[in-house]
């Protein structure tokens, strides 16, 4: 990001230079700008005494939203049709990253997405008390009127199956994610009461959907019938993930929440030695969640635990048994350490290993040791399909996933422009393209959506790729 121009842009109250200039290399803002940590704070000047930084976060964010507010932005469709086709496979931030750098660049982009409706994890796997899912689906709509085709409900792979997929389009970009979870195989795991994180998380934000909206755009499968209400909750991981459970616990009315960290307690302050500024730093931070589970005495925090088994009584998790762990891997129990935690509910939020592998093996895409794809310059070994995101680089943060969106668009563009000129198509009538929110209709009314093969004259030169 082009932080010190945007900040200097802010300071001289040129509000909407500023959002240009974030546009130029993030088309979510509002999203880093509530969700990122801001390692980018950690290296500022300011923050070598700690906690003077620049509240750079804050400040995007604020821009961000000044410019939905004062309508600055608007659908941006192409002004040429290149005729090209391009799948995208999977809605969240590089999948809706790429799709719409790839449809203001010309082509013809249909986004596939499994779920009810798009954003991925920012949507479904991220508490609304973080991001409201109103900031996420005006973002989407945004896509729906500049003419990306938005088929929620299809489950690539299995619902389309890869032979079409590759026939019908030009180019097909994978962004499903690292969505496999990191599972604990300790004795007692098949007992009810023990969930992946994202289990939880999932069926908290489709029962707020189902009661505050926004309404999704395909029938969404019935809220998995998981509560905390109180009872005794264990989160395993001290993550992000962790502590959106922990959150989501106390909201819930959890009578207790207790989270375990395999890991050794971070020192108080940077270690210089380890991580010297300008490095993220290893260092102890109180998550936003534990602060409020504390300050109502119903949160405890351990570190350097490791879980031996899950208890249970009448096929139920009633317990857990832990001991204390070496400091450094493999981890091993220390002898003697053994205790018992009580636990109703028992949360498991240790991160995610790769992608799912289904599709990648259909689609015959190579992958590395990790079992993400293999894609170096985001082609993959499979001519005319690449890949972005955590499908490609594993877990990481959202401003990657973005930043991967658009590194991969940029790629499919200069992979199109190499090929023979596509022959004109006919008119389509039948393309679903989402439901459009004719609140959120640009100045000219509704968007005229524009399906697969349209456009003035296909075999003209592409219009060159956008360069926001």
């Amino acid at each position: 990001n082009l932080i010190p121009d945007w900040n200097d842009l802010v300071y001289h109250g040129r509000w909407q230079d500023a959002i240009r200039q974030l546009h130029a290399t993030n088309n979510f803002p509002e999203f880093t700008g509530r969700l990122c940590p801001a390692p980018c704070e950690a290296a500022c000047v300011l923050e070598i005494r700690e906690g003077d930084a620049v509240t750079i976060k804050q400040i995007e964010q604020s821009i961000a939203d000044r410019a939905w507010k004062e309508g600055w932005n608007r659908p941006r469709p192409p002004k040429r049709e290149t005729g090209r086709q391009v799948a995208v496979v999977g809605s969240g931030p590089a999948g809706m990253a790429a799709s719409q750098q790839l449809r203001r660049a010309g082509h013809n982009v249909t986004l596939f997405e499994r779920d009810e409706a798009a954003g991925g994890l920012v949507r479904f796997g991220v508490p609304d008390f973080k991001i409201e899912k109103t900031v996420v689906e005006r973002r989407v709509q945004q896509l729906v009127h500049e003419g990306v085709e938005l088929r929620c409900g299809v489950d690539v792979g299995v619902d389309v199956t890869v032979a079409p997929l590759k026939e019908r389009f030009d180019a097909v970009v994978l962004a499903t994610g690292s969505r496999v979870p990191r599972d604990l195989p300790a004795p007692g795991r098949e007992l009810d009461g023990v969930h992946f994180a994202m289990e939880y998380l999932y069926s908290r934000n489709r029962w707020l959907a189902t009661e505050v909206g926004p309404k999704p755009m395909t029938e969404a499968p019935e809220p998995a019938p998981i509560s905390a209400r109180d009872k005794h909750v264990v989160v395993i991981g001290g993550g992000d993930t962790g502590a959106d459970c922990v959150g989501h616990s106390i909201r819930e009315g959890a009578a207790e929440v207790v989270q375990l960290e395999l890991l050794p307690e971070p020192p108080e302050y940077r270690p210089d030695d380890q991580t010297p500024w300008p490095l993220w730093p290893q260092k102890y931070r109180l998550s936003y969640a534990m602060e409020e589970a504390k300050g109502i005495s119903r949160g405890e925090q351990d570190f350097s635990v490791t879980t031996t088994a899950f208890k249970g009584e009448d096929g139920r998790v009633r317990a857990i048994e832990v001991a204390k762990a070496d400091a450094a891997p493999p981890f091993t129990p220390i002898e003697g350490s053994n205790f018992e935690i009580k636990a109703d509910l028992v949360l498991l939020a240790m991160g995610f290993l790769h992608p799912e592998q289904e599709l990648l093996d259909g689609l015959g895409v190579e992958k590395d040791q990790r079992g993400n794809v293999k894609a170096g310059t985001y082609e993959t070994s499979v001519p005319g399909v690449f890949a972005a995101g955590d499908a490609r680089r594993g877990q990481s943060l959202i401003v990657w996933a973005i930043n991967e969106g658009r590194q991969a668009a940029r790629m499919v563009d200069r992979y199109l422009a190499s090929l023979p000129s596509p022959s004109p198509s006919p008119r389509r009538t039948d393309v679903h393209t989402g439901n459009v929110n004719p609140a959120d209709e640009g100045p000219e009314g509704p968007p005229k959506h524009v399906a697969p093969g349209l456009g003035p004259d296909p075999s003209a030169s592409g219009p060159g790729f956008a360069q926001e």
